[in-house]
């Protein structure tokens, strides 16, 4: 039994380690990759304020395939490759907006556009849907139906997904 016990400690304490180490790694490469021009909110705020009716307005800025595969629930498809200002028109500037992408790279150029453009109050999702995801948070496909499969952008970005079923296009 003690045994047994001493081994179990010793597989959680590598598991957990390893975990802690990806996810070192994962928050280092974003705070290489972010300019920090568009102020941050985290996957639990956002969940959050998900649960107050019309608190926020949510725009997922990656292409229609990865949007198609599966999405914050409530989320407006913008596509980052094709943005313009007619695409939000119906947003008040005053309104609260989250952008997001699969990491949050192509989202804060968005949400630096908007901010641009006179809009208040706009935030880019810390960590993008795959933190959103990697946290446990539902995410639904284009039938609005909850789903488990994940589009992760490419193999080599798709390392930083650790829950879901990755897809690619």
């Amino acid at each position: 039994m003690k045994k047994n016990v001493i081994l179990f400690i010793a597989l959680f304490t590598i598991v957990g380690s390893t975990f802690s180490q990806s996810t070192t790694q994962y928050h280092a490469m974003l705070k290489g990759m972010y300019k920090n021009t568009v102020a941050f909110i985290n996957a639990a705020e956002l969940k959050l304020k998900l649960s107050e009716p019309n608190a926020i307005v949510i725009l997922d800025t990656r292409k229609q395939s990865e949007y198609d595969a599966s999405h914050i629930d409530g989320a407006k498809f913008v596509d980052y490759d094709t943005f313009t200002l007619e695409k939000v028109k119906d947003i008040a500037k005053s309104d609260t907006i989250v952008v997001y992408c699969s990491v949050g790279y192509r989202s804060e150029r968005v949400g630096e556009k908007l901010r641009k453009a006179g809009y208040k109050n706009v935030f880019n999702l810390y960590g993008g849907l795959f933190e959103w995801v990697n946290l446990g948070f539902d995410v639904v496909d284009n039938t609005e139906q909850k789903t488990d499969k994940i589009h992760a952008y490419n193999k080599d970005w798709g390392k930083w997904l650790t829950n879901g079923d990755k897809v690619y296009e």
